[in-house]
Parts: structure tokens; C-alpha cells; sequence
């Protein structure tokens, strides 16, 4: 399974991918896209560009992205949920499955905890994928997120098998 995860921002977007075999993960790409100050739609028109471009060479099943928070300020908010949508634009143009996840999933998931700081989800990230020093804050974002997936997937895989070999069980072995 190889995933895309997605950290959006209307200044920085992080993009990570990461691949799971068998059991193990591993590091295939990530950047931080930055656009600056100008004007909101060039800044869309980047991130969009950038996630397709990343899809187009790294060839993910799965895309993964952090829900929006409500902030404080409800005009930064907006603005977050546009470079969002570009980010799942682009995602559903190439048809991935798309998952979306909290920050406080994705942290638990990373680390054990849902209260993690920025900076141990930068040394987990590091850490999960055997990286010789720590990706910077946006690019670990978006790592996590598509590590979170990844765990995720793995639990209900086996939930899954687990729910199927009961209900053979309780069926006498025949499906029905």
C-alpha cells in the first residue's frame, strides 16, 4: 500500500508519502510546497499542482489528509478549508480513496498519545521510517497522516479477518 498524506495549508502544504510491506514502512518522498502571501488563487492553483504532480510520480492507492480545525479566526479558517479543497481536488481527480483523519487521530496513532507536540510527531516520523534526521514540521505532518493511515488500515484489515473467522464459527464453517 503506498500512501499520500497531506498536511494542507494556505501558506505551507506538506506532502509525504510513504509505502507499507508486510509490516514495514518506508520513506518514498515529501515536501513542503510554500506559496507565500499573494494572492489566494495562485497559491490553490500551487498546492493543486504540486499534489497532482507528486500523484503522477510516486503513483500512491491511497491519499490521506488532516481535517480542518475550527480556529479562533474564522477568516484563516476559510482560507484553510479552500487550500484544503484544492489538496482534495486533486486527490479525487486521480481517483484515490481518500480518508480524512483529526489531528488528535493522526497524533495517537503516531505517538500514543492525542496531546503530542509538533516536535514528537517530527521525531516519531522519524523514528517509524528509520530517517537519518527529522523532516521539517509540514513535510512530518503529512507523513504522519499517511502513516496513520496506514496503521489504520492494518487494524481494520484484521478486525475484518477476525469478524470473518467468527462468523464462520458461529455458522458451523458455512458461509452464508
Amino acid at each position: 500500500m503506498r500512501v499520500i498524506g497531506i498536511d494542507p495549508g494556505s501558506r505551507v502544504t506538506g506532502i509525504g508519502v510513504v509505502e507499507a510491506r508486510g509490516q514495514s514502512l518506508h520513506y518514498i518522498y515529501s515536501e513542503c510546497v510554500r506559496t507565500g502571501d499573494g494572492p489566494l488563487g495562485p497559491r490553490l492553483v500551487t498546492i493543486h499542482g504540486r499534489i497532482r504532480d507528486a500523484i503522477d510520480q510516486y503513483r500512491p492507492t491511497a491519499g490521506a489528509i488532516e481535517k480542518v480545525f475550527m480556529s479562533t479566526n474564522p477568516r484563516s479558517a476559510l482560507v484553510l478549508g479552500q487550500a484544503r479543497g484544492s489538496a482534495l481536488v486533486a486527490l479525487a481527480h486521480n481517483e484515490l480513496e481518500i480518508s480524512e483523519y483529526s489531528a488528535l487521530e493522526i497524533k495517537r496513532s503516531i505517538t500514543g498519545t492525542g496531546r503530542a507536540s509538533k516536535q514528537q510527531v517530527q521525531h516519531m516520523v522519524r523514528v517509524l521510517l528509520g530517517l537519518d534526521r527529522k523532516p521539517p514540521q509540514d513535510a512530518a505532518d503529512a507523513l504522519a497522516c499517511a502513516i496513520c493511515h496506514v496503521h489504520l488500515a492494518q487494524v481494520r484489515k484484521r478486525q475484518e479477518s477476525a469478524m470473518s473467522e467468527l462468523a464462520d464459527r458461529d455458522s458451523g464453517g458455512v458461509r452464508r
